[in-house]
This record gives C-alpha cells, sequence and structure tokens, in this order.
C-alpha cells in the first residue's frame, strides 16, 4: 500500500509541472514557427477538443474527440454530427461511411456524407459493428485507420501506466486487425505497445509505422517515446517487459531480455507523447508531439518531421512554438491528415482547432 506521505509528495509533484504548464488561448498562425517553405493557417475554429481526423473523397473533414461529440467540416462549415457517444475519438472513413471507436464498441454511420448533405440537424443512427472492446479505466480512448488492405486497425492501450494484462486480456496493449466489421472477433496484428495513438502505412512498402507512448515515473529522460514499424503480423515490441528497446523494466522484465523484442524505427524523447503520424511520401513523416504532463522541462509541444533513409532516422523539428520560451501553452497537435491538394492538417486539442500547413507559394 502506499502512504500519506506518498500521495503528497505526487500531489506535490503533478501540481508544480502543471503551474509550469501555463495556458494561453487560441493561437494565431503566426505565432507558431513553421519550417522554411511552409506557411500554416486556422483551418477551422471552435472544434471544442479536436483530435482525430479523417477526410472523405466527397470533402468532408470528419473530427472526433475525448468527449462526446463528432464533428463533420465541409467548405468551412462546422457541424456536430453526434453529441452523445463515449470518448468517439477513433474515426475512420471507407466507402461512403463513417466509422467512430468508442472505448468499448465501433459505430458505423452509412453513407454519411449523404445524409449530411440532406439534413445535418439529422443524422442516421448508428450501427454498433462490433462490441466488446477491451476497457479497463486507462488508455482506452481509441485511435483507427483502414489499411491499404482494407481491414480496419484499432489502437488497444494498456488500462494502466505499468502493467502485465497479457494473460487474463491479451488485447490490451495492441493493435487488433479486423479483416471483417461483421461481428467476427479481430486478430491481434501487433502486440507490446503501450499506448499507440497514431498510425500510417508507409507509400512503396505498405508497412505499418506507428507512435507508442512510453510508461511514466522513471525519470525525466527515460523512456523514450517511439517510431515503430511492424514487418509481419505477431511482432512483440516490449511492453511491459522493455521500453524504447534497451531499457528494462524495473519491475516488470518477467526473465525476458530487451533483445526478444523489436526495438524502435526511431527514438522521440522522453515524455513527449508522440501522437499522430502521417507520410509525405515514402522517406518522410511528420509526428504530432502532444506534449508531456509530468516532466521537470516540459517536452513535446510541437510537430517533427522524420526523415527515413538506409541510415538512422532522422528526427528534426517542423512545427514549434506550442508551448513558449516563457512557459505558455499555446496549443496541443494531436492528429494530422494529408489531403488530395497536398496540404496537411493539423488537430489541437487545447486551441479547439484544425490548422492548415501548406507549401509557400500554393493556396
Amino acid at each position: 500500500m502506499f502512504s500519506t506521505a506518498f500521495f503528497s509528495v505526487l500531489a506535490t509533484s503533478i501540481a508544480s509541472v502543471f503551474a509550469a504548464v501555463a495556458l494561453a488561448g487560441t493561437p494565431k498562425p503566426e505565432a507558431l514557427r513553421i519550417a522554411p517553405g511552409y506557411a500554416i493557417s486556422t483551418f477551422q475554429k471552435d472544434v471544442d477538443g479536436a483530435r482525430s481526423l479523417a477526410y472523405a473523397p466527397g470533402g468532408t473533414l470528419f473530427v472526433g474527440t475525448r468527449g462526446k461529440k463528432v464533428y463533420a467540416i465541409k467548405n468551412g462549415k462546422l457541424e456536430v454530427l453526434a453529441k452523445d457517444l463515449d470518448t468517439p475519438n477513433g474515426i475512420a472513413f471507407k466507402d461512403g461511411d463513417l466509422y467512430v471507436g468508442e472505448p468499448k464498441r465501433i459505430l458505423r454511420y452509412e453513407k454519411i456524407e449523404a445524409a449530411l448533405a440532406k439534413n445535418p440537424k439529422e443524422m442516421p443512427k448508428p450501427t454498433v459493428v462490433f462490441s466488446g472492446l477491451p476497457e479497463d479505466g486507462g488508455h482506452d480512448w481509441r485511435y483507427m485507420r483502414f489499411g491499404p488492405d482494407g481491414a480496419l486497425y484499432v489502437g488497444i492501450g494498456a488500462p494502466c501506466n505499468i502493467c502485465n494484462r497479457e494473460k487474463d486480456e491479451p488485447r490490451f496493449s495492441t493493435i487488433l486487425r479486423f479483416a471483417k466489421l461483421d461481428g467476427s472477433a479481430p486478430e491481434i496484428y501487433a502486440r507490446g505497445i503501450r499506448n499507440t495513438v497514431g498510425f500510417d502505412w508507409q507509400p512503396k512498402t505498405g508497412l505499418l509505422f506507428f507512435t507508442d507512448n512510453g510508461r511514466d515515473w522513471l525519470g525525466d529522460d527515460s523512456p523514450d517515446d517511439e517510431l515503430n514499424v511492424a514487418t509481419k503480423a505477431g511482432e512483440h515490441f516490449g511492453y511491459p517487459y522493455c521500453h524504447a528497446g534497451d531499457v528494462p523494466d524495473p519491475k516488470l522484465t518477467g526473465n525476458r531480455a530487451c533483445g526478444e523484442f523489436v526495438p524502435p524505427k526511431a527514438k522521440l524523447g522522453a515524455h513527449v507523447a508522440a501522437l499522430g503520424m502521417r507520410f509525405l511520401d515514402a522517406s518522410t513523416a511528420l509526428i504530432a508531439e502532444h506534449g508531456s504532463w509530468n516532466r521537470s522541462a516540459p517536452s513535446g509541444y510541437r510537430v517533427v518531421k522524420v526523415t527515413l533513409g538506409s541510415g538512422k532516422p532522422v528526427v528534426e523539428p517542423f512545427i514549434e512554438n506550442f508551448r513558449t520560451p516563457d512557459g505558455k501553452v499555446l496549443g496541443r497537435p494531436v492528429d494530422l491528415e494529408v489531403l488530395p491538394d497536398g496540404s496537411i492538417l493539423l488537430s489541437d486539442d487545447q486551441a479547439d482547432a484544425i490548422y492548415r500547413i501548406a507549401r509557400m507559394g500554393k493556396k
């Protein structure tokens, strides 16, 4: 059992961290620093808690949240598609239908763009296409996307900071793959993943890359958040036994060596909270770093560019100043989506905004 003194120290530590993270209002795009050759503008404001993004061919952007709402945006008009859901963070679009991931269920809104065009104030009731996802009170906001194989991939986070649930509920700490959305059980595509809230498939190779948030309370600088790549189904990426490829857990090694597991493709820094990611081409990806909450000197609060090649991946800033040098947090980046014209959308769940990023000279 933990002592009263332990909780007192913990509360004081957390309070001091949040005191250092002073919150500010919605940032003006010009307050953010972006890589040379790019410009950033506001695509949509007043999107309360904007997180996961999914773009439909008909021109509608769907936005998930960790509240109760799902939004639809088209031609600058913001509509509330649903307002009474349970943490609808996960969203994905396929063949005219919108899929929404709650902690325990996957819902489908059929022919959603046609329904929005007919009457955006009266949405059809969703169909429950799967129920019974594992949920135990931690990291239960889903992230999901359809892969190039047509299957739906869903991240299932660990229900804790550090614990071993592989025996009693092996679906925790995984990415599930639904080959069919007819109620049949999914396969475990990848395991040993603490909490992935972003993944994408590399052009040309078709390999699944995903971010993972490292465990807490091993110090300011350990372990790193990760960018991983799954080269085949069934691989194990270390959690809870080993973190960032080379940090054995001090309590839950389970007599397992780090060498047994797939190491990360790139280390992203400790506690940066790496979330959404998108490939721009086969050798370039962007990753949104939501920002730390329990580090004495906050980290993250930016978007990074990862360049992949024959050598070690290169990680460098792409958008900075979501947290200013004087400690004001202007925003917290979450997810990315690439539009048909090549521009990039970025959600921000603190500023309740979505930004558009484009190369200079392109409108």
